[in-house]
């Protein structure tokens, strides 16, 4: 429906009758509809859609002549590569919009710019300068009063934790995500938020190490941590097929499929990783799809 609307506002915007609406409006609707469409598009698994719509918003910013559209547009292209997990570029774009909400003084695009920017920087192996960034940022999101998109900022630091091995930190971090959740109503991030919560739960039992879950005795004294996560990544994908997120049901099943290949379950792995990854019909260059593959392949050979 958000994807319908968009394409609507865009066919109806007009750079030359429309441009100065962003004395109105703080923003531009052109580059507005064009930016917000990336998660629309990215979230319904249209991956390469989403990138070529960031950089049309960056464009139409630019040509504005507006510094906070350009700010703007940097920030959902750091977004758009941080959800294909294209760091580098994520940090890069992430590092303009700081700069010219730094030089501008746009302190509500600049804390989310330090958000995104330290957690590009996390992924890439800089993990304390990452956390400290992140943390920094989200605080400085809230001296704003903002509220929009807290669920999403805290989700990603309590990921942060995760990555750097603090699984207890990341999972009481995720449970003040999905307070914020259902405080703020804002459930477009909820089923990344309990398939969050299943790794993290593993991660806290097991002493999982990056994306590679070990589990030497399924039927052990610890079954039960495997059974709150199945439980987890089971309404993580039930969340993203009723809301459509095709992105998002594709991690979830993942994590799942990941699971039931440690409980020796490879058959029934396979024929639920094979059916969602078979949706696909762009975004193969991206780690999220490249991962599915791989995995499949592990699952068709076990």
């Amino acid at each position: 429906d958000a994807h319908a609307h968009f394409e609507e506002s865009i066919a109806r915007y007009d750079p030359q009758r429309h441009n100065g609406l962003t004395f109105v409006y703080g923003q531009d609707p052109g580059v507005m509809s064009h930016a917000h469409e990336t998660w629309a598009l990215w979230l319904r698994g249209y991956a390469d859609q989403a990138l070529t719509r960031a950089r049309a918003a960056l464009t139409l910013a630019q040509e504005s002549g507006f510094l906070i559209n350009e700010a703007i547009a940097y920030h959902f292209l750091a977004l758009t590569h941080q959800f294909r997990r294209e760091q580098q570029a994520a940090q890069q774009a992430a590092a303009a919009e700081v700069a010219i909400s730094t030089e501008q003084g746009f302190p509500f695009w600049h804390a989310m710019g330090m958000i995104t920017q330290g957690g590009a920087l996390l992924a890439q192996g800089q993990e304390q300068e990452g956390l400290a960034l992140m943390r920094q940022g989200i605080e400085a999101h809230r001296t704003t009063g903002a509220e929009i998109g807290n669920t999403y900022w805290i989700a990603l630091l309590a990921e942060g934790y995760g990555k750097t091995g603090q699984a207890e930190e990341g999972l009481a971090t995720l449970t003040l995500a999905l307070q914020t959740m259902r405080k703020n109503d804002e459930r477009w991030w909820e089923a990344e938020l309990h398939r969050l919560k299943g790794e993290l739960t593993l991660q806290q039992q097991f002493k999982v190490q990056g994306s590679t879950l070990k589990v030497e005795n399924p039927h052990s004294a610890f079954s039960n941590p495997q059974s709150e996560a199945e439980a987890c990544f089971l309404k993580a994908i039930e969340i993203a097929k009723r809301q459509q997120a095709k992105s998002l049901e594709l991690r979830a099943t993942m994590s799942l499929a990941r699971l039931w290949q440690s409980q020796g379950k490879t058959a029934e792995a396979h024929k639920l990783l094979s059916e969602i990854y078979g949706w696909f019909t762009e975004g193969f260059d991206t780690k999220d799809l490249q991962e599915a593959q791989a995995l499949l392949a592990e699952l068709a050979t076990a």
